[in-house]
């Protein structure tokens, strides 16, 4: 019997005993095509001797030190690294243990930063619905899922909630994706009038949705009028690049694409590549040096902030990234990836949307294509198709929940960036097996 406290405790995962390429194995020798990279984690595959190696010798140097006392080569490395290609004028790096910690720490710094500045009514943040932040408190309460919220509710704190741009749903029939991605965004400002802009200190959004909407990207021009928003109004903009970032989308951050530059930045996922837990907040001169000039103290902290081990794996990782020239990869076997999905789903009477960047790709599903009608969420297809793929071999993320939290359900397909033209062919062939042995004919 096993005394670890899992994920469900309606079933019995089996063991992994090892991983080599695209591939998990199990306990049996049966292998898994990784092709959702756990939750958009192991861009780099699974045994890649250069981050092992890395890792090893980090060890053999130094495992832990304290930042209250000390800093670490392999983490100022990493931070070097990070902000010699970050967008914008972000300049520092706070690395933390995953994806929760950074957006955590992101809300705070967003508070004391306009404390600091003389402004403490500004208290409120606003995120979109269907949008998902992490797990901790803070982040749950900027999280807009129904679902995920809903139990915890009287935890939670008083955040607003936008819609999302999503143009599936929502853009009109009469309007072109300029004018819909124009007016999804213009949502922030009818929000800041309602609650006053003077109380508001910041606006999160992840630039492409991953978890809760399946790889949702926005319209054209959506985040840039967002960013005149906040400029206009003086708050934050807080980017969430936990899942889409760190080359998942083609780009070392997914915010490139649209063009613009947040005043906060949150990554993580691909950032460690599975190896090592690791996460970072970057922000900008002009926050960090507010602080610097007032307490000189952020007030927040985790024992393993700049964990020396896990600095060098997340080095190891973006330093292969970037130099194996798997961005690239990433657009050209995105492309691959994203024609297969069409040429074997784009006709499929049950896929509404097939969506994404990169490798970092989505599907939609519907009961009726015309009318884009969910399916009952009683019948649990996502479930169903997890179920069905992970027996086939293959490792996907459905998830139910998509339109409202409840209803719809879509595959969020997030491969390695080592992914092979064959193995794009295994993926969708045995996807296509899940999803017509799961749907209702």
């Amino acid at each position: 019997m096993s005394h670890i406290f899992p994920r469900s405790m309606k079933s019995s995962p089996p063991m992994a005993v090892g991983g080599q390429g695209c591939y998990l194995i199990d306990a049996t020798g049966k292998q898994y095509l990784d092709a959702s990279g756990g939750a958009a984690v192991s861009c780099l595959g699974h045994g890649d001797r250069t981050v092992i190696d890395a890792i090893k010798a980090q060890l053999d140097r130094l495992a832990y030190a304290h930042t209250g006392f000390f800093t670490s080569q392999p983490a100022e490395e990493l931070a070097d690294l990070l902000i010699g290609h970050a967008p914008g004028t972000l300049d520092r790096v706070y690395l933390v243990s995953g994806g929760s910690e950074a957006t955590e720490a992101a809300i705070k710094l967003a508070r004391q930063y306009f404390v600091e500045k003389g402004e403490p009514d500004r208290g409120r943040l606003i995120a979109r619905k269907q949008s998902y932040h992490g797990n901790t408190i803070g982040a749950l309460s900027a999280g807009g899922n129904a679902w995920r919220r809903a139990q915890f509710a009287p935890l939670l704190l008083d955040m607003s909630h936008i819609d999302p741009c999503y143009p599936y749903r929502l853009q009109n029939e009469d309007e072109s994706a300029q004018e819909y991605g124009q007016r999804a965004a213009n949502l922030l400002e009818e929000e800041l009038l309602r609650v006053g802009p003077e109380t508001v200190m910041a606006f999160m959004a992840e630039p492409v949705v991953g978890a809760t909407a399946g790889a949702l990207a926005p319209a054209p021009g959506y985040f840039k009028r967002i960013r005149e928003i906040c400029d206009r109004y003086g708050i934050l903009l807080i980017l969430d690049e936990v899942m889409c970032g760190m080359g998942r989308t083609g780009t070392l951050f997914a915010c490139e694409q649209d063009g613009i530059a947040p005043d906060i930045l949150c990554i993580a996922k691909g950032l460690g590549a599975g190896y090592q837990p690791i996460g970072a907040m970057l922000c900008t001169s002009e926050i960090y040096d507010t602080i610097g000039a007032g307490s000189g103290f952020f007030q927040h902290g985790h024992t393993y902030l700049g964990h020396p081990v896990a600095a060098a794996a997340g080095l190891a990782v973006v330093g292969s990234v970037l130099d194996r020239g798997l961005l690239e990869n990433v657009r050209s076997q995105g492309a691959l990836l994203s024609n297969a999905l069409r040429d074997r789903f784009g006709g499929h009477p049950h896929v509404g949307d097939i969506r994404g960047r990169g490798l970092f790709m989505g599907l939609e599903l519907v009961a009726d294509r015309g009318t884009k009608a969910p399916f009952d969420p009683a019948l649990k297809l996502a479930a169903g198709i997890k179920a069905a793929a992970f027996e086939a071999g293959l490792i996907c993320y459905p998830m139910s929940g998509t339109i409202d939290g409840r209803t719809g359900d879509h595959i969020l397909l997030a491969p390695p960036f080592i992914i092979s033209d064959a193995q794009i062919g295994e993926l969708v062939d045995k996807l296509g097996q899940a999803i017509d042995a799961t749907l209702p004919a």
